[in-house]
């Protein structure tokens, strides 16, 4: 049978589309979180499955039909629920994550979050399972944790060529951020100032230095299994200078090889053969690009920083518990002040595109330890929360409260992978036990 479509060609101003259709007015300028756990069965330590009788597919069973969630299911198996706008899905390696719809506060973020929470508990407590607020599973290894049967997860597992890319899908666990903008300028402008804030952030809330149950020498390994999965798609975007358009992140999406492609619900498995714009340009065993192919193509782009309809914030480790807050506050203290975001570019006025690549190359084993030209990256990492700070307090609605949890820390020049690696060699004596124990947000 033949594949050949009479799909209309897909042209780049249809892509633009995309992201213009995001541009909304400030006073309608929400914030987004996506929050990955680890799950961990209590009794082993080990990392929870998919499939066995208490494992995650029946725990969403359960919470599911309890609750009044919907299934969402690829190929009939379940790989997450739905509520309205809110979803709790599963990651590769079984992470479970939740997204809620974007709010104007960070006070009903977090409301929404705990609501689930303590939903979710029961279920958990039923199955033995523990979630953990921590980067990188930290006694099961990816070669015993399989895939869940989604089969985009198989696609990716097979094709990403990076040493630890079967570390970053099936063992990590992180938080995303995300924001409005007003315009095209005002949409280059936050992702200009996210990416160069990314390393800096990333280092502040390190919190994966064990892995497999031994120290690994770094204090971010998640950051490190990023940097160890994909060159072509993972990273900095690009140099970004005064004349980024979206059409130079569009750009930067085409050129990425194609990993798979969907039509109505076929998987397609290109295995990078083409990269987008050829596929655009010639289309693909008689298959021609749409608009969807590029939405998934973008959705299998893993930059530090994600331009969309929106800003998403990718790269930073699941953290413990109120120190999520601290990160969201953080960025929106900075991007929805334009007092703020001058202050930022006077402070990183001096350091190149050359250098926040080595920092961020720095980061996953020193974090804030790293050093950027002659600073320490803790001291700039205070400027940042000092300008968060002020920026919150400006904004005037009591935010700038959430950036406790990380003030105690940063103003120390410390970590919370800190603490753990403290603990870890003292009053633990390497127990793993006593890192989940420490780690469990159900607890």
């Amino acid at each position: 049978m033949s594949n050949v479509t009479t799909e209309q060609k897909l042209e780049k101003r249809d892509i633009i589309k995309l992201f213009t259709h995001g541009c909304k007015p400030v006073s309608i300028h929400k914030t987004g979180i996506e929050y990955e756990r680890l799950p961990v069965f209590e009794a082993t330590s080990k990392a929870a499955d998919y499939s066995s009788e208490f494992g995650v597919c029946n725990l969403l069973r359960g919470f599911a039909r309890e609750e009044n969630w919907d299934y969402i299911t690829d190929d009939y198996n379940i790989i997450g629920l739905k509520q309205e706008h809110d979803t709790i899905t599963l990651e590769p390696g079984c992470q479970i994550e939740m997204s809620v719809k974007p709010e104007f506060s960070i006070e009903a973020l977090e409301k929404k979050i705990t609501d689930l929470d303590k939903k979710l508990t029961p279920f958990l407590k039923k199955s033995g399972i523990a979630l953990l607020n921590y980067g990188v599973s930290p006694l099961s290894t990816h070669k015993s944790i399989d895939l869940i049967p989604k089969r985009r997860y198989k696609l990716m597992a097979k094709y990403l060529w990076g040493i630890l890319s079967d570390v970053m899908m099936r063992e990590t666990a992180g938080i995303q951020t995300c924001f409005d903008f007003e315009s095209e300028e005002d949409a280059i402008n936050k992702f200009r100032i996210a990416n160069k804030l990314t390393p800096f952030v990333t280092a502040m809330f390190a919190n994966s230095p064990i892995r497999g149950g031994v120290e690994t020498g770094y204090k971010s390994f998640r950051a490190l299994s990023w940097l160890n999965t994909d060159n072509d798609r993972c990273g900095f975007v690009g140099q970004i200078d005064d004349n980024y358009q979206f059409e130079d992140y569009i750009d930067y999406v085409l050129q990425t090889p194609v990993i798979m492609i969907n039509k109505n619900g076929n998987i397609i498995d290109v295995n990078g053969k083409i990269n987008f714009e050829e596929y655009m340009d010639k289309g693909y065993e008689g298959y021609e690009a749409t608009i969807e192919d590029f939405e998934l193509q973008a959705n299998l782009c893993f930059p530090e920083v994600r331009l969309r309809n929106f800003i998403e914030i990718r790269n930073h480790d699941c953290v413990n518990s109120k120190l999520q807050y601290s990160l969201i506050a953080i960025y929106k203290g900075i991007l929805y002040n334009k007092h703020a975001k001058a202050e930022i570019e006077e402070l990183f006025k001096d350091f190149t595109y050359r250098d926040f690549a080595e920092l961020r190359y720095n980061v996953p084993k020193n974090a804030l330890a790293s050093k950027i030209q002659k600073y320490n990256a803790s001291d700039i990492a205070k400027e940042i929360l000092y300008i968060a700070e002020k920026a919150l307090i400006e904004n005037d609605r009591l935010e700038e409260r959430y950036l406790e949890p990380i003030k105690e820390l940063t103003m120390y020049g410390v970590t919370p992978a800190d603490i753990i690696l403290r603990n870890w060699n003292g009053l633990w004596n390497k127990d793993i036990k006593k890192l989940i124990s420490y780690v469990n947000s159900t607890k």
